[in-house]
């Protein structure tokens, strides 16, 4: 069934694939692979993709299978195994609901769950490193299936071995969660303040969720076909991480405007805001492109279709104008967080 690829994402741009298959279970999902001719994309959730006006000129497979299972267990924690097309918040939701703790603060979240490891995907305090043991694949270059353990996933901020290698598809998760009524000890200092508490403390489950899915809404990050803003892809730009001199050298440019927000990592490493850089380079929400593209209303980390109609190359052109001012103007190189395909800033 050839067609438009806009359709899968969320963002609601990408022209037309060679064809387009769909596996409702890891089997099906290892025999498409195996069955197609080169190049494969493997599209799940589309969330976090960005497709080319010209399509993928290949076979998409899509991924479908659903499901989750307790595989290990004991008075502390539980080991979930979860189908790689498992909606994420679908997942989320459950974990709360069975009083298991460690991913409440991921909490709607767009696209699939076998999306997570390759996005390392984080939010409000968490990542799923932390509780993933192992990501069930097909290697493609080997023609087998394995799992590999966490420790060998190569996760980084926003990153892993997964995201710019081909090699791999998920076949699904394992999660190891703790048996407790209360969330991990906040750590995002907004969600704290929602919350009412100190950074540190912890609160119940449902109310971690709660008060995570309200904040995104407010963000525009919680998909909702009334609102034009969760067309996107959620953050566009990744926040830098910087090296001392960098890092030095930012806040002498931008001495005048005082410095950015910033969080102090390993190795003298500084991750600083995106939103700001972008904010302080001249882009404030809702700042308009060309072709009904424009900064979210809500939150300018996101580039949105606003229109509906509009194409990739608008999107990528701003995101472009962008990126290049906030060089100019800062020293410092934005890098996109989704993945492109077919298409490049």
């Amino acid at each position: 069934m050839p067609g438009p690829l806009a359709g899968y994402t969320t963002l609601r741009t990408g022209g037309p694939a060679e064809r387009i298959v769909a596996a409702g279970s890891a089997d099906e999902l290892v025999h498409a692979v195996r069955a197609a001719a080169e190049p494969v994309l493997i599209l799940a959730g589309g969330s976090n993709v960005v497709i080319g006006d010209a399509g993928f000129p290949g076979t998409v497979v899509l991924v479908r299978s659903r499901g989750m299972r307790v595989i290990a267990e004991d008075a502390t924690s539980v080991t979930v195994r979860v189908d790689a097309g498992e909606p994420w918040d679908d997942l989320v939701a459950a974990t709360v609901a069975n009083g298991w703790a460690g991913l409440e603060c991921l909490s709607g979240i767009p696209g699939s769950t076998g999306a997570t490891p390759i996005q390392n995907v984080g939010a409000y305090g968490q990542e799923v490193a932390e509780t993933i043991t192992g990501v069930e694949v097909y290697d493609r270059v080997e023609g087998t299936r394995q799992v590999i353990p966490a420790a060998e996933c190569g996760f980084a901020y926003r990153g892993s071995i997964f995201k710019y290698m081909d090699r791999w598809v998920v076949l699904s998760v394992d999660f190891r969660l703790a048996r407790s009524p209360l969330s991990g000890p906040v750590r995002y200092a907004e969600l704290a303040r929602a919350l009412g508490v100190e950074v540190g403390e912890q609160v119940p489950l449902a109310d971690a969720r709660a008060v995570v899915l309200r904040l995104r809404a407010g963000k525009g990050m919680v998909l909702d076909a009334t609102d034009p803003d969760t067309r996107s892809v959620g953050s566009f730009f990744t926040n830098p991480v910087l090296d001392r001199g960098t890092y030095e050298q930012l806040l002498e440019r931008s001495a005048e405007l005082g410095d950015p927000p910033a969080w102090p990592g390993a190795d003298g490493l500084v991750k600083v805001s995106a939103a700001w850089l972008i904010d302080k380079a001249g882009f404030a929400k809702g700042h308009p492109g060309e072709g009904g593209v424009a900064i979210s209303s809500k939150h300018t980390l996101a580039l949105t279709n606003r229109s509906g109609t509009a194409h990739t190359s608008d999107l990528l052109t701003l995101a472009r104008t962008i990126s290049d001012q906030v060089h100019a103007r800062f020293g410092v190189t934005l890098h996109p967080e989704p993945v492109l395909i077919n298409c490049t800033l």
